[in-house]
């Protein structure tokens, strides 16, 4: 990069996109630290994040605070650009998307679930064609689980009048193993369903670039 052209005017000049990652994070910087350039900044924050956006893009706000010279609000700001590119990808192409396989629920929530560093447990809700109808985030956790409420689940399905649903759940260790405790929840929701008439087809673990499937490994009977 040039010393004498800033990013702010190198984006002018050349478009977003002839930046380069530092720059680009200058810009959301805004300014330096203590004779600091907001470059000098992104650097650093770069550095700690081993030069990876993806690893950037884990860290939740107070992670960035490490680096000397950001404090919450510009902080803030750069989670924010991070969570935006998140949402872009998943919301690409989302129209008509109809799920033929635990592949195809794992590439529909995978932007959305691999970074989180707690749990999330979503429902995707399925007309009888198999295009989704709906996907609804039925909790929340933290790092080793999340409560999940049979009711609230085919409370939201039904009142949707969606014909199948499946599973899904993030492992923020990276292991997308099911742990005892999603087996017997997945029985439960299994037997609820059938009874119901609104079949669970599949129970997807998310853990970062990898998952497991229920129908795949053959313990959804």
């Amino acid at each position: 990069m040039s010393e004498t052209i800033r990013p702010r005017e190198r984006a002018a000049r050349e478009g977003l996109s002839a930046l380069e990652n530092r720059e680009l994070l200058a810009l959301l910087l805004g300014t330096g630290h203590r004779g600091k350039a907001a470059e000098g900044l992104a650097d650093e924050v770069l550095e700690l994040a081993q030069g990876c956006l993806s690893n950037l893009a884990t860290w939740p706000i107070e992670g960035l605070t490490l680096v000397d010279g950001i404090g919450p609000a510009k902080a803030t700001l750069v989670a924010a650009a991070m969570e935006l590119g998140r949402r872009r990808q998943h919301s690409a192409g989302r129209t008509g998307i109809r799920v033929t396989s635990s592949r195809d629920v794992y590439l529909h929530f995978a932007s959305r679930l691999s970074d989180l560093q707690h749990e999330e447990f979503w429902i995707l809700l399925l007309r009888r064609s198999n295009h989704v109808l709906a996907e609804v985030c039925i909790s929340r956790g933290g790092l080793t689980g999340t409560v999940v409420d049979p009711k609230l689940v085919f409370g939201r399905a039904l009142a949707l009048r969606a014909a199948a649903m499946v599973l899904v759940h993030n492992h923020p260790s990276g292991n997308p193993n099911p742990s005892a405790s999603d087996r017997e929840l997945t029985k439960n929701l299994c037997q609820a369903g059938a009874y119901l008439d609104l079949p669970v087809l599949d129970h997807v673990v998310v853990a970062g670039d990898a998952f497991v499937s229920f129908v795949d490994e053959g313990w959804l009977r």
